[in-house]
């Protein structure tokens, strides 16, 4: 079983990286291969809006020489892409926003001259996130646009995990939070894991 995480934070020790790491551990600890990409470390354009990538069925298509593609190839041969990222202003970090923003295009090819594939319909997707309110109010608008990008797109979602940050009132990582993150590695890793042995029998 191999993850995709898609890390949008731009801090290398910040809040989410500190959640993200027991998860990392956990689905290696459970015979997970993981890869992991940082945005901010890759050259991730908004999208244009020119639909060229429609008239390309078999992969994304997209015109920009960047690093989409290989992302979304990296998205295309996992079985859990995992969307990590703190909560800014409501929503993703940019690159991350970029990023989807693209993928929703190339991947979904309805939008051309005849209507064609999901390029990512049947992969699993979750996530992972840190805001500063409490994640029913600061993470929710997030949570709804990942689940229409799911559903837009064919993917299954398997849920999110989500933690305040209280700022200087208390450290953010303790023993119940890494433990709630392990838990959730953990639900992923067996819920794919049944699904499989489903599609065997």
């Amino acid at each position: 079983m191999k993850f995709c995480v898609l890390m949008g934070s731009p801090r290398e020790a910040g809040n989410t990286a500190a959640l993200l790491a027991p998860f990392l551990e956990e689905c290696g600890a459970l015979g997970s291969q993981v890869q992991v990409i940082p945005l901010y470390d890759r050259a991730i354009n908004p999208c244009l809006g020119c639909m060229a990538c429609q008239d390309a069925p078999d992969g994304p298509g997209c015109v920009q020489d960047d690093d989409f593609a290989a992302i979304f190839q990296a998205m295309a041969d996992c079985d859990v892409i995992v969307l990590a990222t703190p909560i800014y202003a409501f929503f993703c970090t940019a690159p991350m926003k970029a990023l989807l923003g693209r993928a929703i295009y190339a991947g979904v090819k309805n939008y051309g001259r005849e209507k064609g594939p999901r390029l990512l319909a049947g992969k699993r997707l979750a996530a992972i996130a840190t805001c500063g309110y409490p994640p029913e109010r600061g993470a929710d608008l997030w949570e709804e646009g990942v689940k229409r990008f799911c559903r837009h797109g064919g993917l299954e979602y398997m849920g999110i995990f989500c933690r305040r940050d209280w700022g200087s009132r208390e450290p953010f990582m303790n023993e119940e939070r890494e433990q709630a993150v392990r838990d959730f590695a953990q639900a992923l890793t067996l819920a794919v894991r049944a699904d499989n042995m489903a599609e065997l029998t």
